[in-house]
């Protein structure tokens, strides 16, 4: 057997992405380099690793096997990798962390003085919806998720971050508002909404349900930002994470309704799998943010007062 370590992460990542295409743009390689990497790793086996059928590739049950043998192999490696430079005084390694959309607004600040201190750790952020994120984690993919709804039926380790608040919003200057909103009355505006999997949908359609408030127009977006211009824009009402939209109100481009049973109040929190093997890098930066949260929070994200 003369496979490389280079030919299994990349085999490893064309069934990650299910196309040699999407795995050479993720490893910056050019796609016939990958295919002959691919190939000379099944060169080295009698039995198939992948089939292509019509257009799509899929891996074989055999190749499934080699997938979680060569992930295993690549982990240990990584680990190696990162002892050694550690023994050396040098944290080193890599970190994959899922965050449900709203999230980007607050995972850079807990990372930002950790990457300076710690050169030599990279960090990926994939920003999707909840439901995404949630996958990842079954599927232990990721290291780390930044969510801010705790799901019932997984086993998970969290560090809570900030607070995440939810308000009713309009654009700073919609006509005929009341000055305090109430069920009824909000059954006669549009409301513009996230789209299904997003966690600020869940909290929407709980509370809505909750009050019995039957919306007749909706606009359904599929991204906070999205949401936010269309709100800019006078389109619509919306019920949106406070820590998203702090430049619109300084800036009088959107205000908060008043309304019973607001803000909903839920946590920011970075979750891993509970027995998860965390590597050194991971486990640095827990203890980074559990030393540093409080400060990060009281810097970057202070309390706003709600008018």
């Amino acid at each position: 057997m003369n496979y490389t370590l280079h030919q299994l992460h990349i085999f490893t990542k064309v069934c990650e992405y299910g196309s040699i295409t999407r795995a050479s743009e993720a490893l910056y390689l050019t796609q016939p380099a990958v295919s002959i990497q691919l190939k000379k790793l099944q060169d080295e086996f009698e039995i198939p690793l992948t089939e292509v059928i019509g257009r799509k590739l899929y891996v074989t049950k055999f190749g499934k096997q080699i997938l979680e043998l060569a992930l295993e192999v690549l982990e240990k490696v990584a680990f190696l990798e990162a002892s050694i430079d550690q023994y050396k005084g040098v944290l080193s390694g890599h970190i994959k962390i899922a965050v449900a959309s709203t999230g980007k607004y607050v995972i850079p600040y807990f990372l930002t003085d950790f990457m300076r201190k710690n050169p030599r750790v990279t960090i990926s952020v994939d920003v999707t919806n909840k439901t995404k994120v949630i996958e990842r984690l079954k599927e232990n993919t990721i290291d780390f998720a930044l969510i801010s709804v705790i799901p019932p039926n997984l086993a998970l380790e969290c560090v809570s971050l900030i607070k995440n608040e939810l308000h009713l919003v309009s654009s700073f200057n919609y006509p005929d508002l009341p000055k305090k909103m109430n069920a009824k009355k909000m059954e006669n505006y549009t409301l513009i909404v996230r789209e299904e999997g997003s966690a600020t949908r869940a909290a929407m359609e709980t509370f809505l349900n909750k009050n019995q408030i039957k919306i007749n127009r909706s606009m359904h977006l599929v991204s906070n930002e999205a949401v936010k211009q269309a709100v800019r824009a006078g389109l619509g009402l919306s019920i949106m994470p406070l820590i998203g939209i702090g430049n619109e109100l300084d800036l009088k481009k959107m205000k908060i309704i008043p309304m019973k049973g607001l803000p909903i109040i839920t946590q920011w929190n970075l979750a891993y799998g509970r027995g998860k093997k965390l590597s050194l890098a991971s486990l640095a930066l827990v203890k980074y943010i559990e030393e540093n949260k409080n400060e990060i929070s009281k810097l970057h994200f202070p309390k706003r007062v709600i008018k």
